[in-house]
């Protein structure tokens, strides 16, 4: 016995802001790694990386608002939620890779200082441009983050990547002042500070759900109380819970019940009454119950 109602996890009513905000993301991006190479400046490719957080962050969105509407087949029952996971991981990596190097290539700039020349001018408009643009994607993302989880971590990630230009603005205004090369360099290590906690807080969380751990939050304990606290319920096993990828948890478990409720009609109640429970209380809208008679676990034990 089990819920099939079609999960409300992602809303496809944010998919056309998440792909504006990606388009200019990804603009903005490609300005910046044509300016780092023209202007010389490592803050700018930084803040590029930066930026691809951001516009992976933002396909990953895009994803979880479009994979969830492709239905499951026989080969794969629960459809094909986990490509945001694989996704995930992924970029990952490929933040971890890149902040490395940005760090690496910023500590050498700072113990060899004047081997490397920054247009300072230029790093301070493409900066600039990258500053107005984070802006208006934030503005866009702004109403729709209030009521929307999954656009709230696109918003969040846009605000991370308006700093970071804020970050190279700076840089580039004490470099055309003042000629200090080094503002490059140091803006650039902030900006790699900026990046690696957030790569490995994404490993993280791949790792989580890949192990099938229980979702962040989520405190089977208190699971357990609500069930057995439902009129009817005798107890409860073999209880699991684990999500498919990030806001998608899944429940699993055996509820024993009185004898007579599995004879008087009673059943279909408490398995509406756990299901409502599942998802009013704990957002968990795929939820499977084993309804079982009294003694039931015994003979479980025995086979």
């Amino acid at each position: 016995m089990h819920d099939h109602a079609p999960t409300g996890i992602r809303g496809a009513g944010n998919r056309r802001l998440l792909a504006i905000s990606l388009a200019i993301t990804s603009t903005v991006m490609v300005v910046q790694i044509v300016g780092a190479v023209l202007s010389g400046s490592l803050a700018l490719l930084a803040d590029a990386a930066h930026m691809f957080t951001d516009a992976a962050a933002l396909v990953i969105a895009l994803i979880a608002n479009t994979v969830a509407g492709r239905p499951a087949n026989d080969r794969r029952t629960f459809g094909y939620q986990r490509a945001e996971v694989f996704g995930a991981l992924i970029n990952g990596v490929i933040l971890i890779v890149l902040a490395g190097w940005v760090a690496f290539e910023g500590i050498s700039r700072l113990l060899h200082p004047g081997e490397t020349e920054v247009a300072g001018g230029l790093m301070l408009v493409v900066a600039v441009v990258g500053l107005v643009a984070n802006g208006v994607a934030m503005w866009l993302l702004s109403s729709a983050q209030r009521h929307s989880i999954n656009v709230r971590g696109a918003y969040l990630e846009v605000l991370g990547d308006l700093i970071g230009s804020a970050a190279v603005i700076v840089a580039a205004i004490v470099i055309v002042t003042t000629g200090w090369y080094q503002a490059d360099a140091i803006a650039s290590l902030f900006i790699a500070a900026m990046i690696i906690p957030r790569a490995v807080g994404l490993l993280r969380e791949v790792v989580s759900v890949l192990a099938e751990s229980a979702p962040e939050g989520t405190h089977v304990h208190e699971i357990r109380e609500h069930i057995l606290a439902t009129p009817g319920v005798v107890d409860v096993h073999d209880v699991h819970v684990w999500q498919l990828t990030r806001g998608a948890p899944v429940f699993t478990a055996h509820v024993v019940v009185h004898t007579a409720a599995l004879t008087d009609g009673r059943a279909a109640g408490i398995l509406s009454t756990l299901q409502s429970c599942l998802s009013d209380h704990f957002d968990v809208e795929h939820s499977t119950f084993q309804l079982e008679p009294a003694g039931h676990v015994e003979h479980e034990a025995h086979a």
